[in-house]
């Protein structure tokens, strides 16, 4: 069995989540995006940590495509908060460059498991 707290990415993705939910918080209090953000955020790093617990490599891949499936959903809802003018520009350009490089980190992984 895989632990997935041993992994960087779902660590990586932790700290995105709890830093996309603080973001949040100052979004006007009845923007239907916020639980949006939350689940994607939320589950990016979920999804990670299900997958490890599959006994076959094809099926941790599958998890961790979904899971990329969530970051590119986060990263459509952080343009989306941006253009409504929710989240300012330091904070944006702060998330998507951390959503772009989880994203490539889970693609990168994906190969890996695949080869095994």
């Amino acid at each position: 069995m895989r632990n997935f707290r041993n992994y960087d990415i779902w660590k990586d993705s932790m700290l995105l989540a709890k830093n996309v939910c603080q973001c949040t918080k100052t979004f006007p209090r009845y923007s239907a995006i916020i639980n949006q953000i939350q689940r994607s955020a939320i589950s990016i790093p979920s999804n990670i940590a299900e997958g490890s617990s599959r006994s076959s490599s094809t099926e941790f891949a599958r998890y961790l495509e979904i899971s990329m499936g969530s970051a590119f959903e986060l990263e459509t809802q952080i343009e989306l908060s941006y253009y409504f003018q929710y989240l300012d520009e330091e904070n944006y350009k702060k998330l998507i460059s951390d959503i772009v490089s989880i994203e490539k980190r889970i693609s990168t992984f994906i190969m890996q498991i695949r080869s095994k």
